[in-house]
């Protein structure tokens, strides 16, 4: 059995997914679920991940899995993402945790109300664009210190935040802000050949 990866292509939660299968060079088939039209709601979505939502994975021992990052950390077990160093492994853990508390529920939100229900960013709640600035302020300030968030080398906090960061513009966020992080965007996006 071949993996396969329920995915919506306009979510970045998906997104990491699939870039962190396709840096690992792990054969998958990728099955669209078009979140705006319920496709996750289905009875037979509902019976593969009962939250209703993607990206959900069948691995190939038949086994389900979802959440996007627990996704992430099983397919990379024992590969370059993820660092052999105690520390730096808690750091990335550290930044896949802040990316779904801290980053995610302000900038993707951000983004989704503008490019997909058509919201003017000037009616998008104040809160938003103001932690999704301190989230993209937070990026800057370690990129300006190491090349990728945990040092020298690409890890999947790198892939995790790279997926939303990368269209941080259109919820209506400025990234010539963040020089830092603009040149961060480049080098992952390079690394993983987007």
């Amino acid at each position: 059995m071949t993996l396969r990866i329920y995915g919506d292509t306009k979510s970045g939660n998906c997104l990491k997914v699939k870039w962190t299968a396709e840096r690992l060079a792990l054969p998958f088939e990728w099955i669209e679920v078009d979140i705006l039209q319920s496709q996750s709601r289905t009875p037979e979505f509902l019976a593969l991940n009962p939250a209703g939502q993607v990206p959900a994975v069948i691995l190939d021992d038949g086994r389900a899995l979802a959440q996007s990052n627990a996704i992430m950390l099983h397919l990379a077990e024992g590969s370059a993402l993820i660092p052999t160093d105690a520390f730096e492994r808690a750091k990335m853990l550290e930044w896949l945790f802040w990316e779904q508390y801290s980053h995610e529920p302000y900038v993707a939100v951000a983004r989704f109300q503008v490019s997909y229900l058509g919201k003017p960013v000037s009616e998008l709640d104040a809160k938003l664009l103001e932690r999704g600035n301190s989230a993209l302020g937070r990026l800057e300030t370690q990129l300006k210190q190491t090349p990728y968030l945990v040092g020298e080398q690409l890890t999947l906090a790198d892939i995790a935040l790279v997926a939303y960061t990368r269209v941080a513009h259109e919820g209506g966020f400025d990234l010539s802000l963040y020089p830092a992080v603009q040149a961060w965007i480049s080098r992952v996006e390079a690394a993983l050949g987007l």
